[in-house]
């Protein structure tokens, strides 16, 4: 991959120090005289360098200010003690210090004594969500035990999903290319329906496609594009017997999902130490799952994080830092999976409570003779609160799942031309014109629940 190509030396000193107008003029002579795999590197170190600015855009004074609407009384002094501390996140660019654009969630997570001072301190959409996330995995555990394990209790989603330019199409070229995420026909989700859209899609890919899309193109003034669809998600469980589960190192579940997909899926050096340190004297396939599982949950809180172009190794930012975001969970716990000989996978789109909807990744592993188990480590992280989480998110899921991927770093079909704005993940839509990549800040997209149907009892 790209990534693992090494920066010419002056070129990584110019970044380091903040001084990324310097580095994209270097870069760019570097770019007449180098070759592949060292060109495709600049010309990602220079979108990674644009991005900066969407991803820090507040100064010290700006995010002072907007900490202050919440923590009425914060002084400017203990505001720099929060920098001093680690509490806000930020860079150094053009010799001004930046702020990140959700510092002001990740400051609370990351000094909780702040929590405390805050003016509003309640959610009662967020409570309420919680409670029917709680009652909702208390019934899969209870009508998976009745049934003797697997899927049960599915439901039948019926969404709409938009993405809407900020300009008509005209006025970025002749033809904007988009692509919507579709949910994979496959075990997580089934019967996908499609049954409206704003414009007949130019291409649908396969129900099985790792990560997979429904294809649009929109011309003159056309600058929204929408599509309707029916799913149907299922929760699931089963008790494992650890004595029973085992791996068949033959398989070709095996081959494929204990081998590395760099850039983020890397068997490095500390990760190779980390994964050895964890499953040291585990006896069993599950042992080691669950010392995996026990490690990602009880180290690393729950933070916003930048644009994952900005990481070169996402498992290795957080195993150090002990923090990220719920893909950069999965992510370190698949990879130490992998190392430690567990077949283990992404899964990704939307978590699809209908009180509180959102973008989401977890995780898949693979033991004989369950098959694919589930691991959210997020939603299962011993911070969240509630026992029952940090159980039940080990081998099972809920069922208020949209499932578009299994893959990271997996090309589209039909194939998107430019860098993608996320080239790890798909979970709200990609967009392009024949020159360049439409990044977020030129189009919205918006996911709907329109309805929520109980298959064997109404919700």
């Amino acid at each position: 991959m790209p990534l693992k190509e090494k920066l010419p030396t002056e070129i990584g000193s110019l970044i380091r120090e903040g001084k990324a107008e310097e580095a994209k003029k270097l870069i760019l002579a570097y770019l007449q005289d180098s070759s592949p795999p060292l060109r495709e590197r600049l010309e990602i170190e220079i979108e990674r360098l644009n991005r900066l600015g969407y991803e820090y855009p507040f100064s010290s004074d700006e995010a002072f200010r907007a900490l202050r609407k919440d923590i009425w009384d914060l002084r400017e002094e203990e505001f720099h003690e929060l920098l001093k501390r680690g509490c806000i996140d930020f860079i150094i660019l053009e010799g001004s210090l930046r702020i990140h654009r959700r510092f002001k969630a990740n400051t609370y997570w990351l000094c909780g004594d702040l929590k405390q001072r805050k003016r509003a301190k309640n959610d009662e959409r967020s409570d309420a969500g919680e409670l029917v996330l709680k009652w909702r995995a208390e019934r899969v555990l209870k009508a998976a035990k009745e049934k003797g394990g697997g899927f049960v209790l599915p439901l039948k989603y019926h969404v709409k999903a938009s993405i809407s330019l900020r300009n008509p199409a005209h006025q970025y070229g002749e033809v904007v290319r988009v692509w919507i995420p579709l949910p994979r026909d496959e075990t997580t989700n089934i019967s996908v329906r499609i049954l409206d859209a704003s414009k007949k899609p130019k291409y649908i890919a396969p129900p099985d496609h790792p990560q997979r899309t429904v294809y649009f193109e929109l011309e003159g003034e056309e600058r929204e594009v929408w599509i309707e669809y029916t799913f149907v998600s299922r929760g699931f469980h089963v008790e494992i017997d650890p004595k029973e589960a085992y791996i068949d190192t033959e398989s070709e579940v095996y081959r494929e999902y204990t081998s590395e997909r760099p850039p983020h899926i890397a068997f490095t050096e500390p990760l190779r130490k980390l994964a050895e340190e964890i499953t040291r004297g585990a006896s069993t396939p599950y042992e080691k799952v669950k010392r995996i599982w026990e490690w990602v949950t009880g180290n690393v809180r729950y933070t916003y994080a930048k644009d994952y172009l900005l990481y070169d190794n996402i498992p290795e930012y957080v195993a150090s830092e002990k923090r990220g975001d719920c893909g950069m969970q999965a992510l370190l716990f698949i990879t130490l999976c992998r190392l430690a000989g567990i077949p283990a996978r992404w899964e990704s789109g939307w978590y699809m409570n209908p009180l509180s909807p959102g973008m989401h990744d977890w995780a898949q592993f693979y033991l004989e003779p369950y098959g694919w188990l589930y691991a959210d480590p997020s939603f299962g992280n011993k911070r969240k609160g509630g026992e029952w989480r940090h159980q039940f998110y080990l081998g099972s899921i809920e069922g208020y799942r949209l499932a578009s991927n299994i893959e990271v770093y997996t090309q589209f079909d039909p194939p998107k031309k430019h860098l993608r704005s996320d080239p790890v993940d798909s979970q709200r839509g990609e967009v392009e014109t024949t020159g360049k990549n439409l990044y977020y800040n030129e189009w919205d997209f918006s996911l709907e629940i329109l309805s929520v149907e109980g298959l064997e009892s109404k919700f």
